[in-house]
Formats: C-alpha cells, structure tokens, sequence
C-alpha cells in the first residue's frame, strides 16, 4: 500500500461534494483502506467554534480571512498531519482552496495576502488530489432553495457566488493536475460513477 493520500473536496454551496464525499469514502473503505473524514472550517473543538463565527457573525473580509487559516493551522496540526503520519487517508470536506474561492474570489481579498497565509499554516503540506464539483450558480442556488436555515455564507447573492466559481475553475486551471473537475451537473448515478472510478485508480 502506498502513503496515506490527503484528498479534498472543493465546490461552491449546492454543488453536492458533501454527498459525493461520503460516495466516495465508502468507496474507499470498501477496497479496505483506513481513513477520516473531516471538514473545514471545524475538524477539531477549537475549529468547531470558529466555525459558528464564521458562519454566522458578520465581520471584515480579512478577519474573516484569517479566521479560517487559523482553524486550518489547528487542523493541520491535531487531525491532518497526525493521520496521515500513522498511514491513515484524510479525506475533508474543503480546505485552503476554499479560501482562495470565498475569501479571495468572492469577498476579493488580495491573492497575495491569502498566500501568505497558506505558506505560513501549511506551506509543507498540500492535498494529493481535490475534487471540485462544478456547477451553474443558478443550479446551486435552486438546490438550496429549500433550506431554511442558511448561514451567511449560503445567504450571499448568486453574483458572490459566481466569483467563487470562476475562482474555483481559475486555482483549478493552475493546479498541474492536483484538482479534478467534477461536473456536478451530471445525474447523480453519472457523478457516483465517475468518483467510483477515481476511487479505484488512486
């Protein structure tokens, strides 16, 4: 068995990668291999709470920024790097691609500032693979139409999440290969067969 593979999940709100991640970890654990499944932002006590700040009080787009690495570094350092040190797979529900898409293509925080942040939390650790579920925002936004309960992030106007997309598909254009787009528009057999596919192929 090769090392443990660090892989996540990457999509705008509505996209499905939470069902295609739990698709894809049970394809996973049926070729018996061991792995966690975590989430960002969250993943540890400390992470858990700044999620419920950060997914529901307002606050400056930097704050904000700077938030969500410094959950990430908790991340990183009590769940991610110690799984993956004793041969464990880390699968997460997003990661540092997400800042790059909400926080910098959505909220418009300078590029250069949330790399400086990446190089300072995790600039030694980067995923093996992610998958980005890609679809039309108004296919997003009709997918959570339903929700009464949407947090500040989900409540945000389809223009906002049209920049997280293209920001999306521009961090994939530049990824050499590390980000696989997954069209999400698909059927849901269609997209379950495609991540059966990479299961078995990584």
């Amino acid at each position: 068995m090769s090392k443990a593979k660090f892989i996540t999940f990457e999509g705008v709100d509505g996209a499905g990668k939470s069902t295609g991640l739990e698709w894809f970890a049970d394809a996973l654990r049926q070729r018996g291999i061991d792995l966690l499944v975590t989430r960002e932002p969250g993943g540890t006590p400390l992470g858990e709470q700044l999620r419920t700040i950060l997914l529901n009080q307002p606050m400056h787009i930097e704050t904000e920024a700077m938030l969500m690495f410094a959950a990430r570094r908790e991340h990183v350092e009590q769940v991610i790097r110690p799984a993956l040190q004793r041969g464990t797979w880390v699968i997460s529900d997003r990661f540092s691609d997400a800042s790059f898409a909400y926080q910098g293509g959505g909220r418009g925080v300078p590029l250069g500032k949330l790399e400086q942040l990446e190089q300072w939390v995790h600039g030694d650790l980067q995923p093996d693979l992610t998958l980005l579920f890609d679809i039309p925002i108004e296919v997003a936004r009709q997918r959570l139409s339903g929700n009464l309960s949407l947090d500040r992030f989900e409540q945000e106007k389809g223009e906002f999440f049209e920049r997280v997309r293209q920001a999306y598909l521009a961090r994939a254009a530049k990824s050499a290969g590390r980000i696989t787009v997954i069209n999400a528009g698909k059927t849901l057999i269609e997209v379950n067969k495609e991540l059966s596919n990479i299961a078995t192929s990584i």
